[in-house]
């Protein structure tokens, strides 16, 4: 059944009004008309099956019934706090991201970085990335879009983030295990910090996220990795650098390579 994004506000009294690119997908590519079978979702974690009961110029309306009851959420609030990389690289990081599970994806503007956005170039990048996380959430089945938030520097982002997280640091110059992290005995319920955090020996498979854990940030470096100051600028705030094995990964696939092991461990991936 075909999905649509519909902002919550237009969904209300029964039915769900749909404009803009969703519409246009609707109608000029899907040729949809009245009666046919629609799902409808506002990205906030809310989906409603519907029928298409009017198509008109610029907009369709749908019926729609309660919201449905749906398990594809992780219970994990995790970020991707990813370098901007050359490219469409962050297209893709962004895609697969959304379809492991991530809570949402910080741009992240870094010493090696080598595309600089400023102003307005800024902004119109980060709504295009917006949307591919939307077409991600669309594709796989997901009733929230992760929030992909404004490039900020390492200085702002550990700004932004709350005092109680975990901050996981994938570094190819080399870290703790990211088994003996994430096996720690904290079990993820209490914030893990480079400065207090001890290797202990564990099961992977046994640990388990509690509901109320903290958040956890995945910081990864673009092309060239992240610079050492950069690390103990993380490292002071509480951020543990970790090892992904003996080979160093692409920045399109360490992060993704982190997150899949981070969701098997505490999320809901096996």
């Amino acid at each position: 059944m075909h999905r649509f994004w519909v902002p919550k506000k237009a969904i209300k009294n029964g039915q769900a009004v749909i404009k803009g690119e969703e519409f246009s997908h609707l109608s000029k590519v899907l040729r949809l008309n009245a009666g046919d079978a629609i799902c409808v979702f506002d990205g906030e974690g809310h989906e409603y099956a519907g029928k298409l009961i009017a198509v008109a110029k610029d907009e369709a309306i749908a019926q729609v019934g309660e919201p449905l009851a749906l398990s594809k959420e992780s219970p994990l609030d995790v970020w991707l706090v990813q370098g901007i990389p050359k490219g469409e690289k962050m297209e893709l990081i962004l895609q697969k991201a959304t379809e492991l599970g991530v809570r949402g994806i910080i741009p992240l503007k870094t010493k090696r970085c080598v595309v600089k956005l400023e102003g307005k170039k800024e902004e119109e990048r980060r709504v295009r990335w917006q949307r591919v996380a939307l077409e991600a959430a669309k594709q796989c089945g997901r009733a929230c879009v992760p929030e992909v938030v404004a490039p900020c520097s390492i200085q702002d982002f550990l700004r932004i983030i709350p005092p109680k997280r975990h901050l996981f640091v994938p570094w190819e110059e080399g870290g703790y295990s990211i088994k003996e992290v994430l096996s720690h005995q904290g079990k993820g319920h209490e914030p893990l910090s480079h400065s207090a955090f001890q290797p202990a020996s564990g099961d992977l498979t046994d640990s388990r996220y509690q509901a109320d854990s903290p958040p956890i940030y995945l910081v990864i470096g673009p092309e060239g990795g992240l610079a050492a100051e950069e690390v103990q600028e993380l490292k002071k705030s509480g951020g543990i650098p970790l090892t992904l094995g003996p080979r160093i990964l692409r920045t399109e696939t360490a992060g993704l390579a982190a997150l899949a092991v981070v969701m098997f461990a505490w999320g809901d991936l096996g």
